[in-house]
């Protein structure tokens, strides 16, 4: 398989993880759950990692997606573990992977078929 499409498929695993372990939860209950904490954390660290691995012509070819913001949480999460707060994990779970989500999934979709215009599916 393409590298690309593993890394788009490896976010589109960790956005569907993160939804699963955050949505309909409160900040006081992630907190008090260790392991969930831990496991939000985890996969949203791995969103921002292979985000950050999508080549530059991904990225400027579909701007739409996100692939900044989910580096920067990542690293923020990484360099700062004490000082990230769970409401913007979870205001992030709610309001904005839903999108990405979709985002991702027509990406892997195009790339698998072929079908992308901007020769992508041959990086990697």
């Amino acid at each position: 398989m393409r590298r690309n499409l593993l890394l788009l498929r490896e976010m589109r695993d960790a956005v569907e993880q993160i939804r699963d372990l955050a949505v309909g939860l409160t900040v006081d209950q992630v907190e008090a759950d260790t392991i969930r904490r831990s496991a939000l954390l985890w996969h949203f660290t791995v969103l921002g990692e292979a985000a950050n691995q999508i080549p530059a012509e991904i990225r400027e070819a579909h701007p739409e997606v996100a692939w900044r913001a989910a580096t920067r949480l990542r690293n923020r999460i990484v360099h700062g573990y004490w000082s990230i707060e769970i409401e913007t994990l979870l205001a992030t779970a709610a309001d904005d992977l839903p999108t990405m989500s979709a985002q991702l999934q027509t990406l892997i979709a195009t790339l698998h078929d072929g079908d992308d215009p901007t020769g992508l599916d041959s990086q990697g």
